[in-house]
């Protein structure tokens, strides 16, 4: 049985927080194989079910004007040092990839995202376990409001929280709402291969804890239905 790996990842805000708003939950539920993941949040979370308590959160925003902290703590597996992970605009046909972590992340290592103005940009500051700095690294548009995770895999086919960038519209990524004392929060825990791949679907693979950022609204489309949008 693989270890459990698991990403804590917390967007702590610098500025006040806002309400955190609501998402619908998934119609239907994902079925969550074997019982990692469950067992994993119900140390870190103990209010969540894996396996009716799924939100149809896909997209995401910053609950703060310009500004949010990323912070991580990395369990690796056997496939997690190959898998880098970040964030891209949710709303472009094809977005480009705002890595925040590479692939040889270590245990421990963390990560200092802020969102700018003027121009718009996002800029990461990347550190190891020891707090040693690893690089800094800058990506302009990025949109603040409206963007979605990822998971690449070994610098190729990537993983997207938008179940319809994924193929056959395959949710690579479930979305829980945190409780008791992480309420306000996010979970997001995602799903390292597709069934094409023989995925275990157990969805424990990398587990994103996220603050300061809300849900976008859900809206009900099509991939092609969003390609058509940009044209």
């Amino acid at each position: 049985m693989k270890r459990l790996a698991t990403m804590i990842m917390g967007l702590i805000a610098l500025v006040a927080i806002v309400g955190t708003a609501s998402a619908a939950l998934r119609a239907p539920q994902v079925a969550v194989a074997g019982g990692s993941l469950q067992g994993f949040l119900n140390v870190q979370d103990g209010g969540i079910n894996v396996q009716t308590d799924q939100e149809d959160a896909q997209r995401w925003l910053t609950t703060v004007s310009n500004n949010s902290t990323f912070t991580i703590q990395i369990e690796l597996s056997a496939a997690a040092g190959t898998n880098s992970i970040g964030m891209y605009n949710a709303g472009d046909p094809a977005p480009p990839l705002y890595q925040v972590f590479p692939g040889g992340a270590g245990a421990g290592w963390f990560a200092i995202a802020s969102f700018r103005t003027a121009p718009v940009r996002v800029t990461v500051n990347l550190f190891d376990a020891a707090v040693t700095p690893q690089g800094t690294s800058t990506y302009l548009g990025a949109d603040k409001n409206n963007f979605g995770f990822y998971l690449q895999q070994n610098g190729s086919l990537v993983l997207y929280s938008q179940d319809a960038r994924n193929a056959g519209g395959t949710a690579q990524v479930l979305s829980y709402k945190g409780t008791g004392v992480n309420a306000g929060s996010w979970w997001e825990c995602f799903e390292d291969k597709t069934i094409a791949q023989g995925s275990d679907r157990d969805f424990d693979d990398c587990v994103l804890f996220c603050e300061s950022i809300n849900p976008t609204a859900v809206v009900g489309t099509s991939w092609g239905e969003l390609k058509k949008r940009f044209r």
